[in-house]
């Protein structure tokens, strides 16, 4: 099962993918969980509390030119854009209650100089972990689906775009489909996050007609306690792994 969570900021989206991972690593499954957001917070997500020791790929520059053969920063420079990808998932991964996580971080636009060494280096690890990798893969992915070129895309099981009772909300995920669709990722699903009442529920569902929503997640404010307290969300919210479960028992009979 190889799945990419989207969003708005703001939305929930770490949050969910974190009782995601959770879930499935419950369940006994190996999983690999990517934090392929540049706004990275899936590792406090998972309940690391220590981060001095995880460093974004992105921000690897030695690593990015020796595999790349390109010099950070300069322009118009030659370089690899298949480079050797396949050891990094196990040498650059972290492990967190049994469960491996990469952090990708984000490449800085305008004033940064040529970006495509870098852009190259993370959509060949996005490539070769969702094409080649046996375990369940998790991907957090920002709304603009940055390191999903259109192979990898289409071999994505499922995009979960999350969303929240709001018109920004809704417009954001309305854009990602239109992305998604543009890089032949078809399989598309929505889950309701921060829902205080059957209102809200019928507010997206009005407003996302056609969307295929595979489930809604209540409001809790142990979800902000468990944050403040530097916990993972699934500690105070055990209804969150419950729903988490019952989606992926969806998306396995999809």
């Amino acid at each position: 099962m190889k799945i990419a969570v989207s969003g708005k900021g703001g939305v929930g989206k770490t949050t969910f993918a974190s009782f995601l991972i959770r879930a499935l690593a419950d369940q006994g499954i190996k999983v690999l969980a990517i934090d392929a957001d540049p706004d990275a917070n899936l590792a406090q997500a998972l309940g690391v509390t220590d981060l001095s020791g995880i460093v974004p790929i992105s921000q690897m520059k030695a690593l990015i030119e020796e595999r790349t053969e390109a010099k950070v920063g300069s322009m118009g420079s030659f370089f690899k854009i298949n480079p050797k990808v396949d050891d990094l998932p196990e040498s650059l991964s972290v492990k967190v209650d049994g469960i491996k996580l990469m952090v990708l971080g984000g490449v800085k636009k305008g004033g940064g100089g040529c970006i495509c060494p870098e852009s190259t280096l993370l959509k060949n690890i996005v490539r070769h972990i969702v094409l080649a990798r046996d375990e369940a893969v998790i991907l957090d992915m920002e709304a603009g689906l940055e390191h999903l070129g259109r192979g990898t895309a289409m071999a994505v099981d499922r995009l979960v775009v999350v969303v929240e009772p709001g018109r920004r909300s809704i417009e954001t995920a309305q854009q990602i489909r239109i992305l998604a669709d543009d890089i032949g990722l078809k399989k598309l699903s929505l889950v309701g996050n921060k829902i205080r009442s059957d209102k809200d529920k019928e507010f997206l569902l009005s407003h996302m007609p056609g969307f295929d929503f595979l489930g809604f997640i209540p409001f809790n404010p142990s979800i902000i306690e468990a944050d403040l307290e530097g916990r993972p969300p699934f500690e105070t919210t055990p209804d969150g792994l419950t729903l988490a479960r019952e989606m992926i028992l969806k998306l396995s009979s999809d």
